[in-house]
């Protein structure tokens, strides 16, 4: 669920023509799709996993979260990598981890190894995802490239939401192993097909300084905030343990401004976040996955736990979130060059916050298919059209030069923004996810996070976003 970008066009390296461009595309298109599903193709299995192999619900929330995390975390780290040892042996060494990882989650039958696989799933996505984009960006020229990055845009606009459904469906059949398993034979096929097709990597590759500390040092500081905020559920906010992490993570925050800082050739460069444009595409981008895939995490769990739906009528009835999610990235991309970023912004973060507010009142009585998917689809429309808002804002005032880095640092703010609402919105939640009989209160406790969260966000953006226009044409495509 990573947002998309490319580089100008003036400034991407130059390539020969593919011979075989659809199918390159094809494949490429394939693979990115794997990457973007798995973030939340878990969600529907959460309850089939944990009473399988026996986890609670701090447990399970690192299932979600640990994929996303190591995704994030070192996102730009695979950019850099791709930069040094060339994005066709990078493409092929993170789908290689990928494929290995999913068959190794399927393959679990504990806790630990299950967590392990969706690690290593995330560090294969990590150098899996840049390599494609610039392979796209390069090996694509004109209308050939527009359609490409354009395609790819599709696939990450609702893969999140269909990730849902795919769960839901594969659960109820052979059984939520499958989630995983479904990855082994379509990795096997691009990695038979994908080497002869991809040109041998430049000799000439970039050969700059790999920011190896500051990528350890941000997803270890990530990694003790995620760990801080899931265990206040069981352990209390005012214990030593969740204090010590959360403060272990604001020191280790601190200590990666001052390494980027001082660091030739950072992974996120904190000058960049001086600038009001891209702060405030950061901030729109944290607060919009946070408060998305809490939705699909708190969707499911409720529909599954406290309605006692089945895995596959719970991932059908995100169908109408996932097609309300892909709508409203579409009608912001075609207001925001006639209004700017400013009402989308916060008429976005207004409506997220009616909706989490429709879902914070359920009752016992309460119908899913009424009451809690309209509320859910009305949420996801607002959020989609965020995450076009706030790539469009960080981009509007940055130098065609800087442009990627700058659409690579929301880019992690995107990944980093999920695993940091899941592990939120658990936490909130714990009473109804660990309860032994289902009870609402957690839930509607969640949801009424979730607005207070949007309405914040709203007032906030209303300040902060700037006025006026944004330039679109170059702009990044995003999910």
């Amino acid at each position: 669920m990573s947002a998309i970008h490319h580089p100008d066009s003036a400034t991407a390296p130059a390539a020969p023509p593919l011979p075989r461009r659809r199918l390159v595309l094809a494949l490429l298109c394939t693979a990115q799709a794997m990457l973007i599903i798995d973030i939340t193709v878990v969600n529907i299995a959460l309850p089939s996993i944990g009473a399988e192999l026996h986890l609670d619900r701090e447990a399970l929330t690192w299932i979600v979260t640990g994929y996303t995390l190591v995704f994030g975390g070192l996102m730009l780290l695979g950019g850099r990598l791709a930069d040094l040892y060339g994005r066709r042996r990078l493409l092929i060494i993170g789908l290689t981890l990928f494929t290995a990882a999913s068959l190794a989650a399927g393959l679990a039958q504990t806790g630990p190894v299950l967590l392990s696989g969706r690690l290593a799933q995330g560090l294969g996505a990590a150098l899996m995802a840049p390599a494609i984009l610039s392979t796209v960006t390069t090996a694509f020229h004109g209308a050939d490239r527009h359609r490409a990055l354009g395609l790819l845009s599709a696939i990450a606009g609702g893969g999140a939401a269909i990730g849902v459904l795919v769960g839901g469906v594969l659960t109820a059949g052979p059984g939520w192993q499958w989630i995983f398993y479904i990855n082994v034979p379509v990795g096997a096929v691009i990695l038979a097909a994908l080497p002869a097709l991809l040109p041998a990597d430049s000799p000439g590759a970039q050969r700059e300084r790999v920011d190896m500390p500051g990528a350890m040092i941000v997803t270890a500081a990530t990694a003790s905030l995620i760990f801080g905020l899931v265990g206040a559920g069981d352990r209390g906010w005012d214990s030593a343990v969740t204090l010590t992490a959360l403060a272990a993570a604001f020191v280790l925050y601190v200590v990666f401004a001052l390494v980027e800082r001082r660091t030739a050739a950072p992974l996120m460069r904190v000058q960049l976040l001086a600038r009001r444009t891209v702060v405030t595409g950061a901030f729109l981008m944290l607060i919009a996955t946070a408060l998305l895939i809490s939705f699909f995490f708190l969707g499911s769990l409720y529909l599954q736990g406290f309605a006692e739906y089945s895995p596959l009528r719970t991932g059908l009835l995100f169908l109408p979130v996932a097609v309300a999610t892909t709508i409203g990235a579409q009608l912001a991309a075609h207001l925001i060059g006639r209004i700017g970023p400013r009402p989308i912004a916060v008429a976005g973060m207004l409506l997220a916050a009616a909706a989490s507010a429709w879902l914070a009142v359920l009752d016992s009585d309460s119908q899913a298919e009424t009451v809690v998917v309209p509320g859910l689809a009305l949420g996801a429309f607002a959020l989609g059209a965020l995450f076009i808002t706030a790539n469009a804002t960080a981009l509007s005032r940055v130098d065609p030069q800087e442009a990627g880095v700058a659409s690579g640092m929301v880019t992690t703010f995107h990944e980093l923004g999920g695993s940091v609402g899941v592990a939120v919105m658990s936490t909130v939640a714990a009473a109804s996810i660990a309860a032994s009989v289902p009870t609402l209160s957690g839930f509607t406790d969640a949801f009424l996070v979730c607005a207070v969260a949007s309405g914040v966000s709203a007032l906030v953006a209303l300040l902060l976003v700037p006025k006026g226009k944004v330039e679109t044409s170059g702009g990044p495509h995003s999910h």
